[in-house]
């Protein structure tokens, strides 16, 4: 055994069994002490601050006289805004773990009077959590299989160059995931490009092997990577009619409500999706590359990312493999199979054979199940999955998510929507410049909170009686309402495309914040120039409005 002496002459031994803190040093212990009990005291204050929170909105309720205080309401709307209170200062301080966290509306809910047990169980089970369900078990398959190896490899070889240019290859990863995203669903496309994306940023150097030039640059081209990912994705989906779920709303309410005119068809969505959805795309870009693609990376990261290493790499892994083909095609008849259920209204696609009743989480089940029954032809009797290696699941994500949705359920159920939808009554005096950048950052706004779908079946009904009561085209207020509900750049439980890049563990809410307000003010101004303009002229905005 050798003993080493530290600083002011104390010795350390390296033994492995002696104390990291030798018994005799009691300046070192007290130090040590007091640190751990500030970390503890910060930690049981923000424990406290939740429900102390919660508390100070009830109390003012009840001195309001239980009906509410400014803004109206009742007392169950405001129960709700203070249990959110609670939830969301729990889910930005880390106070209590994340997924204990999401679980907490199964007993605030019912204490308060806000939903049932029952009602809020079901919440944690919805399609959308089926579909992330089916598509996390595809994506592990594709990680086991080394597929997204593959496509990481392929896709950096495009976008590499040489020398290695990271704002190039970030562009890339951004686009291919971008292009995905405008004929499969957001959180699909998310799920998908986010292995091949993390693909290439294991041939990063781990953290406790970075120098110091790589603990500067690799974290950072890290984020800017994920964030490119779940952003790239969101924006993607609103290019076509069936990239989101919300484009198709718009359509379908447009429809109902003024049956008598022109439908919106996938060409007329696409004229002025495409435009706008690269506007903010390339906003996007360059809000990336400017916070975290600094001077020099290019050397730090080259050193991991040459060409000619890559080019032999791909070439190591050889040609595919039968359980590599079957997993690919069973991903690609997913695709299909999203693509074509629901076309628009007037193509129905395969899914009205079932008269409606399936979703998207049904086919994702559907075709992840395929998996456990496909052999994979490398040993007798194996199929392509198997449950152990879906034990790596993370299920924190999946208990996240569906906390998102029963808070989507409470805030509907407690009468806060109408709370919140109140805000939107300032727009009967808004000038016409205004009308697009005040309504996508009120649907902007709520959509934090609530899911892009139930923001845009909340808003859109009421910005077609603001129209009738400006006299203005109900489009003028629709279409910034529908797409500003899909600016979920903020939070994690926003939409699940961003609760997929926090399976990697690269990022955090900060940096959401970081790159995310500055991306939902870029794109609320890219609505507030196409809007009155080409939007104006694809949907006749233009036109008399005296029908309407």
């Amino acid at each position: 055994m050798m003993n080493n002496k530290g600083s002011g002459g104390t010795v350390y031994s390296d033994d492995p069994r002696a104390p990291l803190l030798p018994l005799h040093d009691p300046v070192r212990r007290i130090r040590s002490f007091n640190s751990v009990k500030s970390i503890l005291t910060l930690n049981n204050f923000f424990i406290l601050l939740g429900p102390l929170l919660c508390g100070i909105v009830c109390l003012c309720v009840r001195l309001n006289g239980g009906g509410g205080g400014a803004g109206g309401g009742n007392s169950s709307s405001w129960n709700m805004l203070a249990v959110l209170l609670w939830i969301f200062t729990w889910w930005l301080t880390d106070a209590v773990p994340m997924p204990i966290t999401s679980m907490s509306p199964l007993f605030l809910f019912p204490l308060f009077g806000i939903s049932s047990a029952d009602d809020v169980a079901a919440s944690y089970m919805d399609d959308v959590i089926a579909l992330v369900l089916g598509s996390f078990i595809l994506a592990l398959a594709v990680e086991h299989y080394n597929i997204h190896r593959r496509l990481a490899l392929n896709i950096t070889l495009i976008f590499c160059g040489d020398p290695l240019n990271p704002p190039l290859l970030l562009l890339g990863i951004c686009a291919t995931t971008a292009f995905v995203s405008m004929w499969m669903h957001n959180v699909a496309a998310a799920v998908m490009m986010m292995p091949v994306a993390t693909g290439i940023l294991q041939r990063l150097p781990p953290p406790g092997s970075r120098s110091t030039l790589q603990q500067i640059h690799v974290p950072k081209f890290c984020k800017a990577v994920v964030l490119g990912v779940i952003y790239s994705a969101a924006i993607g989906g609103m290019s076509t009619l069936t990239g989101t779920g919300v484009n198709l709303i718009l359509a379908g309410m447009w429809k109902s409500y003024f049956p008598e005119s022109r439908p919106i068809s996938f060409s007329t969505w696409l004229f002025f999706g495409f435009p706008l959805a690269l506007a903010i795309f390339i906003a996007l870009w360059i809000i990336l590359c400017l916070l975290y693609c600094k001077r020099g990376s290019g050397q730090v990261l080259s050193a991991y990312l040459d060409r000619a290493h890559l080019k032999r790499e791909l070439d190591l892994l050889g040609p595919m493999a039968f359980a590599e083909k079957m997993i690919l095609a069973v991903f690609s008849m997913l695709i299909v199979l999203w693509m074509t259920r629901n076309i628009t209204d007037d193509t129905p696609g395969w899914g009205s054979l079932f008269h409606g009743n399936v979703g998207d989480g049904t086919v994702s089940v559907m075709m992840a199940t395929l998996l456990f029954i496909i052999p994979n032809k490398k040993q007798p009797g194996e199929k392509l999955m198997d449950w152990n290696k879906c034990k790596e699941i993370p299920w924190g994500i999946i208990l996240l998510l569906g906390a998102g949705f029963a808070i989507a359920d409470g805030v509907r159920s407690s009468g806060l929507t109408d709370a919140l939808s109140g805000m939107l009554e300032f727009l009967e005096d808004a000038p016409y410049w205004a009308i697009a950048p005040a309504v996508s950052l009120v649907s902007g706004t709520i959509t934090e909170f609530t899911s892009n779908n139930a923001t845009t079946t909340l808003v859109i009904p009421l910005l077609i009686q603001l129209a009738k009561t400006m006299h203005l085209h109900p489009l003028l207020l629709m279409v910034p309402g529908a797409i500003g509900a899909q600016f979920a750049f903020l939070l994690p439980t926003g939409t699940p495309s961003n609760i997929v890049g926090f399976t990697t563990g690269n990022i955090e809410i900060k940096d959401m914040l970081t790159t995310g307000i500055p991306l939902k003010i870029a794109g609320i101004l890219a609505l507030t120039v196409l809007m009155p303009t080409l939007g104006a002229y694809v949907f006749g905005a233009d036109q008399n409005v005296t029908n309407f």
